[in-house]
């Protein structure tokens, strides 16, 4: 069996790449300004995306406790800190670079995304994970005609939608509402973000004969401006369903081929 071709561009980004992030970054606990920095660096240390790293003189009011544990991350080797901001104290929340780090990293701390209540880059918040410098997110308008089905069952047929391209994904094809069954699918009470998209209004699932198909459909009422043009509009996972556009099947990524 062969796996079917990539459709869309990979990550290029190595693994232990640093570049210098060209603007203000903050991290906030319980209204306490953690950090505040226009030296922050980004960090890969895997390829879809990087993180912060942070100059330890840049702390406000965050104060590290060396836990006495260290791991590898990406190409350095980090220890494991306790960050305590006021009278709240988050174990395991920061990793120190060590000094077999790229040389840029060193004297720099890496906080697990969760452990900070609220990122800042300028005045706008940052959600899930920093924005890549090298990924790129653009919606634009097609004429070409979506239709797409589960265990036979045609759950939405449109003749045109708006395409999403995002670097490292499969292209996504957002329909209008008017264009979907909704007397097939179920509602759900998931939530997910994306740094680039924002956060979703809304999944749905599909109860077929065969099984249950749990959030195959999701959509964006409020994305950030970067993709306003998806406002209102459905998608499904191509992972999950079988798309057809411009009649012709789309094959599933990530799904071997006979």
């Amino acid at each position: 069996m062969e796996t079917e071709s990539v459709l869309h561009p990979s990550f290029l980004v190595p693994v232990g790449h640093v570049e210098p992030v060209p603007r203000r970054i903050r991290g906030v606990i319980d209204g306490h300004t953690v950090f505040d920095t226009r030296r922050a660096l980004y960090v890969w240390e895997w390829q879809a995306y990087p993180q912060f790293s942070i100059p330890v003189r840049d702390l406000v009011d965050g104060v590290l406790d060396d836990e006495g544990f260290a791991e590898r991350h990406g190409k350095g080797t980090a220890h494991r800190h306790t960050l305590s901001v006021g009278e709240d104290s988050r174990p395991g929340a920061a990793w120190v670079w060590g000094q077999d780090a790229p040389a840029p990293l060193r004297d720099t701390v890496r906080f697990e995304w969760s452990a900070i209540d609220h990122w800042f880059e300028e005045d706008e918040p940052v959600f899930v994970h920093p924005r890549s410098p090298y990924s790129r997110v653009d919606a634009v308008r097609s004429s070409s005609s979506v239709r797409v089905e589960v265990e036979g069952v045609v759950l939405a047929q449109a003749p045109s939608c708006v395409k999403l391209f995002e670097t490292g994904l499969p292209t996504r094809y957002y329909l209008d509402r008017a264009h979907v069954d909704w007397t097939r699918l179920r509602h759900s009470d998931t939530v997910s973000h994306c740094p680039y998209k924002g956060t979703t209004s809304g999944y749905w699932s599909f109860d077929g004969e065969a099984a249950a198909h749990e959030d195959i459909v999701w959509a964006y009422d409020f994305p950030t401006i970067h993709a306003n043009r998806i406002a209102g509009l459905a998608a499904f996972y191509n992972e999950h369903v079988d798309l057809y556009v411009d009649g012709e099947p789309l094959p599933k990524p990530g799904v071997p081929s006979p």
